[in-house]
């Protein structure tokens, strides 16, 4: 099976490590060809390695509670960059303060995300979307 490229990386000023080398494991182990970019990831460098690794998906991770800041407008950056097709996830403490995911999952998907995740959500479940959400793109573009 052909590995399925991703970039994943933490927007922004966020600085948080540890989840995001966990998410490059589990998502190498699950057969995926993962490009971390590591902390505090512009939005362009996130497009950047997108188009030079021929990626599928951008899977965008916030910890600090600026999600809404940080994402507005990667959506139209990757349609103007020409990854009109790409999938977009975001994940992890999004917004500050108690804001039901619900709403918080509204908000971005407004944005142009198609996948939203809580901070607990399950990474098998996130496999198996992403699975499922390429292999759907793929086809369309036979």
């Amino acid at each position: 099976m052909k590995k399925r490229n991703i970039v994943l990386g933490v927007i922004g000023f966020d600085c948080h490590a540890v989840g995001n080398k966990i998410l490059e494991m589990f998502f190498a182990r699950e057969g995926f060809g993962v490009t971390n970019l590591g902390v505090m990831v512009s939005q362009e460098e996130f497009i950047d390695a997108a188009i030079e690794t021929d990626a599928g998906a951008i899977l965008v991770s916030s910890l600090y509670g600026h999600g809404l800041i940080d994402c507005r407008g990667l959506r139209e950056k990757c349609v103007e960059r020409g990854l009109e097709d790409i999938l977009l996830y975001v994940g992890g403490n999004l917004v500050v303060g108690k804001t039901p995911f619900p709403e918080v999952e509204g908000k971005f998907r407004e944005m142009g995300y198609d996948r939203v995740f809580s901070p607990d959500v399950d990474l098998s479940e996130v496999a198996a979307f992403l699975r499922m959400d390429l292999d759907e793109r793929t086809g369309r573009r036979h």
